[in-house]
């Protein structure tokens, strides 16, 4: 037996409940569909819950673009629906001489972008902030802040479901098919045909890609994993605000960040995996010490426990720069209303409210031309979509 349904969003992390919740919004009957058994267990529960400014990005890139909208978006969402977040700020530390430069392409980069409350700090100055830290100067981003993601991703399902949307849990997409007006969806319980299908699969949005009949093949991306390992700090933390260095290739290097009650975790470090694996590298401690103690001379090393493992889904690998976010949409895909989301990382928690208007536009636009601005979000763009990347 078939049904016909409206829209389908596969996967309920952080993104996917942001998408449908644009959609939902937006007038559409939205099913979210979830193979674990509850939302937000992959990528979305095992990474930092920082709220970034949009410092480190390209300008006129989607991470660019999409985290200054989402984190102005955000901030204002988490005060109305009373979800815990703070604005906790950030410093990024220059450790030696020649650091500086960096720090000043940071500044440079995030004025280029928009981002305005950018302070440049002296040694001095940063030792009375954070008198545990030790480099040669730094920026202050007062404007980056902490979010208790879980609470974040329960509010997006309770939007969700007030719009009459429905999240499936236990629930495997097994394969479809893309045709011209509709996408065919097969799960082990039944067949839809659905006339929106979004698919924010995080680590597995190739994998389900690749398993569509008529998709066509350039328009999937490789995918490169990159796992993340965490490791808390025990006792009262030193710190009082986020700590980066200056950031690496392949990430923003080994950081302090804070969770809502305050204890300080370090993390996340980058090992290229071939595999999805969760399990926690004891052997990587002396490396994160080496690391800490660069900012954090005083780390005594007994404090320092394994917390959790994050992996950061990458179109590409090792030794490469950071890619943007990749959005494909129909016109990837042989005019199919189908949008698929790629190598979703890092600013993504921060950018949710702002992708999910972004997606909702790419998919909608044919039907309308006119701007939308949902006032539950406070996220408004133009009316074509950002140029997908």
């Amino acid at each position: 037996m078939t049904e016909y349904v409206d829209c389908v969003v596969i996967g309920a992390g952080v993104v996917g409940l942001a998408i449908a919740r644009a959609l939902a919004l937006a007038g559409r009957e939205v099913i979210v569909i979830e193979a674990e058994p509850a939302i937000g267990t992959g990528t979305s529960s095992r990474n930092s819950e920082v709220i970034h400014a949009g410092i480190y990005y390209p300008t006129g890139s989607l991470k660019a673009r999409l985290c200054i909208a989402g984190r102005q978006a955000l901030y204002s969402y988490c005060e109305q629906r009373y979800i815990e977040h703070r604005r906790i700020g950030k410093i990024i530390v220059a450790t030696s001489e020649g650091q500086l430069a960096e720090l000043r392409k940071y500044a440079a980069q995030a004025a280029a972008n928009g981002v305005a409350d950018l302070r440049s700090l002296s040694a001095a100055e940063i030792a009375k902030l954070e008198p545990a830290v030790r480099c040669v100067g730094g920026l202050e981003s007062p404007s980056t802040g902490i979010v208790d993601s879980h609470a974040l991703m329960h509010a997006y399902q309770a939007d969700i479901e007030a719009s009459n949307g429905v999240v499936l849990l236990n629930t495997t997409v097994l394969g479809g098919q893309l045709r011209g007006d509709r996408i065919e969806l097969r799960t082990a319980d039944t067949a839809l045909n659905a006339q929106i299908v979004v698919n924010a699969g995080g680590l597995s949005a190739q994998e389900l890609s690749r398993s569509f009949l008529g998709m066509p093949p350039d328009a999937v991306p490789a995918l490169f994993l990159a796992k993340g390992h965490y490791f808390t700090l025990s006792g009262r933390s030193p710190f009082s605000r986020l700590v980066y260095p200056i950031a690496d290739s392949a990430g923003l290097g080994t950081h302090v960040t804070l969770d809502m009650s305050g204890r300080a975790r370090f993390g996340p470090d980058v090992q290229w995996i071939d595999a999805v694996s969760y399990d926690f590298d004891m052997d990587r401690h002396a490396t994160f010490c080496e690391a800490i103690r660069s900012y954090y001379p005083d780390l005594n090393p007994k404090r320092l426990h394994p917390a959790y493992v994050g992996i950061r889904p990458k179109i590409v690998g090792p030794g490469t720069p950071a890619a943007d976010f990749c959005i494909r949409g129909p016109a990837e895909h042989g005019g199919a209303p189908y949008a698929a989301l790629y190598g979703i990382e890092s600013p993504g928690l921060t950018a949710s409210l702002a992708l999910g208007e972004h997606v909702t536009r790419l998919l909608l636009r044919r039907s309308s031309n006119m701007q939308v601005q949902h006032q539950s979000s406070g996220v408004a763009f133009d009316a074509d979509p950002i140029a997908s990347a």
